[in-house]
């Protein structure tokens, strides 16, 4: 079965299906899959003085983190991103594989997870103690209970909208004794999103759709998804689907969107393939050639560089709009 490199990002364990048939002790655990669910609302309180700090990740488990990690793994992309943005990066000792690497300062760190599972043993010889896994399995429950198991504080982590991306950025700076950094970052974030909004917010607003991938099926975004609310604040209409993340070609043409945005270009689509489509040559997008690639890492992954990605869309979308500087 193949699978894109833009969904292995991060949308791989919520789209595709992986076989499990692994096991979690020194070997790679097989990743199941899973489909968006509400959040629990992670949450932690800080002590004024140094001490424990005790959290609720988003599957609402109760982590208690004694004291100031000092090496640290990062079970997703998101988290590695994030945990170098918050100056937290000198004390990642190991991540896990990313298609896309960022922040280069991670590349030589050693990988203890795959798209294919988690090595255990290899994180418990680098005596991690402070894990940020992937949740609705993007790192197998299995691993998560066996690391708890061996007293190796774990935090889950998953956001499918803006608000907890935003959140889970907090949750991992408060795991990692790094609270007032995180809490600037996320500060900084809105203030960048309102700001790009805002400049939005009086212009037209085209259909969108933004496609994921369109391998055996069309893939987009759910309406509640992160990459559909910043196509909306981008300044669009978003051609959306239900969490299964496919939409009919019916539905599609019936939405006849206005402008279309390739989230998959590393798979290889284009303009040309596009309008080559049997059955999209009468869609407006396609008529008038409003075909676009973006980079969807930016766009999809609920890390640091949403802002990024939002300008991404801005300038797609509405490229007459002056953007501020970075």
């Amino acid at each position: 079965m193949r699978h894109p490199s833009n969904l292995r990002a991060w949308l791989l364990p919520v789209i595709f299906l992986i076989a499990a048939c692994g096991t979690s002790g020194g070997t790679f655990a097989n990743v199941p899959t899973g489909t968006p669910a509400p959040s629990a609302s992670p949450t932690a309180t800080v002590a004024a003085t140094p001490g424990p700090v005790t959290l609720t990740d988003d599957e609402g488990t109760t982590v208690v983190i004694a004291e100031e990690p000092q090496k640290i793994v990062s079970l997703t992309p998101a988290a590695t991103e994030t945990l170098f943005a918050i100056g937290a990066g000198d004390r990642v000792v190991a991540k896990v594989q990313d298609i896309t690497p960022y922040p280069p300062e991670a590349d030589d760190l050693p990988v203890v997870a795959t798209f294919d599972g988690t090595d255990v043993e290899k994180i418990v010889a680098l005596e991690a103690d402070l894990v940020i896994a992937g949740g609705l399995g993007f790192t197998k429950p299995d691993v998560v209970t066996q690391l708890r198991g061996l007293d190796i504080p774990v935090v889950v982590v998953y956001a499918s909208d803006l608000d907890t991306a935003l959140a889970d950025i907090e949750l991992i700076g408060q795991a990692a004794w790094a609270a007032d950094e995180a809490a600037t970052l996320t500060a900084d974030m809105r203030a960048d999103l309102d700001e790009l909004a805002a400049l939005t917010t009086d212009l037209p607003k085209p259909r969108v759709f933004y496609e994921i991938d369109t391998f055996n099926a069309i893939y987009t975004t759910p309406d509640d998804f992160v990459a559909a609310e910043l196509l909306r604040l981008a300044g669009s209409e978003p051609i959306t689907t239900d969490a299964s993340y496919v939409i009919s070609l019916e539905k599609l043409v019936a939405a006849d969107p206005e402008i279309i945005l390739l989230g998959d270009t590393a798979s290889g689509a284009t303009a040309e393939l596009v309008a080559a489509r049997p059955g999209w040559d009468g869609m407006t997008a396609v008529v008038n050639g409003d075909i676009f690639p973006v980079d969807d890492v930016v766009i999809t992954r609920p890390g640091p560089r949403l802002v990024d990605g939002l300008r991404a869309l801005i300038t797609a979308i509405h490229p007459d709009v002056v953007l501020p500087a970075r």
